[in-house]
């Protein structure tokens, strides 16, 4: 349902997230590969339960919005240059 990423799998709770809001769904759906593992490397890095659950809510929110990548993020760090 929901697409990888270029390097990262989508985790279950981003999944669970992601399938529960048809319009992120959909702007997963549409953004490139590069994107969708910027999101889950930014949700995946976090060191916290409560900062993982607040970024998955944030991307569910933002992907909603029209953001198509993590604001004020260094980016992953598996991308290649």
């Amino acid at each position: 349902m929901t697409k990888k990423g270029a390097v990262h799998s989508v985790p279950a709770d981003l999944r669970r997230a992601l399938v529960s809001a048809k319009a992120a769904r959909s702007a997963w759906e549409d953004i490139t590969p590069l994107a969708r593992n910027e999101w889950i490397c930014w949700v995946t890095s976090a060191k916290k339960p409560e900062t993982r659950n607040r970024r998955i809510e944030r991307t569910r929110a933002e992907l909603t919005e029209g953001k198509r990548r993590p604001c004020c993020w260094a980016g992953c760090i598996h991308r290649q240059k």
